[in-house]
């Protein structure tokens, strides 16, 4: 009885310990690895944490084992890969994490449906993401003294080696060695790439609808070495396939490509929409409007009459008003379709679907984190898609304009700025020029202290909130800089929590008057790291739809400069004056449509309000 209560508690130990099934707490720490730098452990960090936002949990049971290859066999001390199989663990319950293995036997050893049993000679090389308050002493000290980014809101990663005794069946605990971590932190960029491409078979699902086969895979990146490790070559070839097995039939390992091309999906065209009420999707020619605003969808009379006593009664005329304005917003200069019910079948009739930066305006390529879109290419024909020479603005200072004449151009719209660039009307580079040309007519318009800086030949700092798809069109951002015709310059802070966190600091390849800088995290936690701001600006901002927005509004509130803010309707707008009312900020430049909002309307699922992107200006300390 003793000896099974012995082994009932051993269990329980393992069961609970840090780690699915390997035991209590190993009280590892990366900073006592030998000739480990605290840049190496930081950049470790923050792939790991840049891994753990894409949420492989969600799809990835233990069951599903990966192969891996991180450049030659040559490359390495034992001429051989170092851990070679990989998966991931946590996603049927304990703690997330993954395993990297020395074989693909070793893991189909020790891999169970949910947890992971004890092998005799078995190494794992384990990353587990364990909350702050359960970390180790000497881990804690090693957080706080670096200030590594967490993985989630608490979660911090710990690794370990982990091997089971043949004799006493205990699990011994070892730091990994740097070349080991090496080997790890090349499979963490490629594996955060890569697994989103991951198709399911349909017909191949287990009897709880939760793990997922997939079809067999194989895909080669290349991946950038961090800098302090001060390799001969920055780049290595990683090679990620499912199963572990899985090989090329055509492609060559010697040559691997260096972008991923996002996964086929099947587009729908169907043009559904959504309930307003019971939140029903509905097909558009089977939908019923309000009558007298023209604004609401239901799926049927009776949805409909349960709205109007709920809800939209009070609304009703407001609604009715907007809706009243948009033959004015409608931006019929432009000689293409700018209504926009379904994105891929606009960027289709455009010839643009998958191509360049027009990729972050559909749902293809949703499954790459903002700014990482693949590129093959940084020209500025590949970045507008292939459009003709004369339908995108040219990377070089306005022909228009005489160089003597240095003076910011001053533009009221698109017809002006469309008339000195030369482009037809029928360019639609407008869809993606709203941002930074929304920004230019900001910074030249509605702030005499910031124009009069420009005029002088002085910077204009800026503090950019919440960027995201413009994170993929950083490049365009250079337009500001030929408006700028030569006198003047801008600096930008793009701050977030959705920058990448391998793409933090400047961006290289802008123009001498224009320098952006990027920022992960929220506004409240950087401001104090970033100079002093002549403007504050969030485009899209979505006000009411943001918790994060509080701590930014209170920040907002205290340094006192012009702040401008761009929504997409007039309700978004109305929503956003609420929100900021309620923090003690009161509109003092009101609500206006904005000259350089997108010319596509885009479809709302519930409204038929007009919707553009930057459809709509408003400031507050003007």
């Amino acid at each position: 009885m003793e000896a099974h209560l012995k082994d009932l508690f051993c269990r329980f130990h393992q069961h609970f310990g840090t780690g699915p099934g390997l035991g209590p707490s190993s009280g590892t720490c990366l900073l006592k690895i030998n000739g480990i730098s605290p840049l190496f452990v930081k950049s470790l960090y923050r792939a790991l944490a840049a891994l753990y936002r894409t949420d492989p949990w969600k799809r990835l049971r233990p069951g599903h084992l990966f192969g891996l290859r991180v450049g030659k066999d040559s490359d390495w001390s034992n001429k051989k890969q170092t851990f070679p199989c990989a998966q991931f663990i946590g996603g049927d319950g304990g703690d997330l994490g993954l395993h990297l293995f020395k074989s693909e036997q070793d893991a189909l050893k020790v891999s169970l449906p949910v947890e992971t049993k004890h092998e005799p000679n078995v190494e794992i090389l384990r990353v587990i993401f364990e909350k702050e308050s359960l970390l180790s002493t000497s881990n804690k000290r090693m957080v706080a003294s670096l200030a590594l980014e967490p993985s989630g809101t608490d979660r911090y990663p710990i690794i370990d080696v982990a091997r089971g005794t043949s004799s006493s069946g205990e699990i011994r605990f070892r730091d990994p060695t740097m070349e080991e971590l090496k080997y790890l932190i090349a499979f963490i960029k490629a594996i955060t790439l890569v697994h989103p491409l991951l198709q399911p078979e349909s017909d191949k699902v287990t009897k709880n609808g939760r793990n997922v086969n997939f079809e067999p895979f194989i895909e080669t990146v290349d991946v950038q070495w961090p800098a302090e490790l001060a390799t001969a070559v920055d780049l290595v070839a990683v090679t990620i396939s499912y199963p572990p097995n899985r090989t090329y039939e055509e492609k060559k390992l010697a040559s691997p490509i260096k972008y991923i091309e996002p996964p086929k999906e099947e587009e729908d065209f169907s043009g559904s929409r959504q309930c307003a009420m019971c939140e029903k999707p509905v097909q558009w020619d089977q939908s019923l409007c309000c009558g007298r605003c023209k604004a609401i969808i239901y799926c049927g009379p009776i949805c409909q009459k349960n709205h109007w006593r709920e809800a939209h009664k009070s609304m009703c005329g407001l609604y009715k008003a907007m809706m009243e304005r948009e033959e004015e917003l409608a931006m019929k200069i432009f000689k293409f379709n700018f209504v926009v019910d379904n994105s891929c079948q606009w960027l289709e009739s455009m010839g643009l679907h998958k191509k360049g930066m027009w990729r972050r305006l559909c749902d293809c390529y949703t499954h790459y984190p903002f700014g990482l879109l693949p590129t093959k290419s940084i020209g500025a024909f590949e970045l507008w898609g292939g459009l003709g020479d004369k339908d995108y603005p040219s990377d070089k200072p306005l022909a228009n304009h005489i160089i003597g004449n240095r003076n910011p151009v001053f533009l009221s719209g698109w017809s002006e700025y469309y008339n000195i660039r030369s482009l037809p009307m029928s360019s639609p580079v407008a869809a993606i020029l709203s941002h930074p040309l929304t920004v230019y007519h900001i910074l030249t318009t509605f702030v005499i202290s910031s124009k009069n800086r420009l005029i002088k030949g002085k910077e204009v700092i800026v503090h950019y909130l919440g960027p995201a798809a413009e994170l993929d069109w950083l490049q365009a951002f250079d337009e500001i800089s030929h408006l700028l015709n030569g006198l003047g310059n801008v600096q930008i802070f793009m701050i977030g929590p959705e920058v990448p966190s391998n793409l933090l600091g400047p961006v290289s390849g802008l123009g001498s008057r224009l320098r952006v800088n990027l920022v992960r995290g929220l506004y409240q936690e950087q401001y104090t790291n970033l100079p002093a701001s002549h403007m504050v600006i969030a485009l899209n901002c979505g006000l009411e739809s943001y918790g994060s927005w509080s701590g930014a509004l209170g920040v907002i509130k205290s340094i006192n400069v012009p702040v401008f803010f761009t929504e997409r309707s007039e309700l978004l707008c109305t929503s956003a004056k609420q929100v900021l009312r309620t923090s003690g900020l009161h509109l003092t430049h009101p609500v206006g449509p904005n000259p350089f909002r997108s010319p596509l309307r885009e479809q709302m699922h519930s409204t038929n309000l007009p919707s553009f992107s930057n459809g709509f200006i408003f400031g507050v300390n003007t």
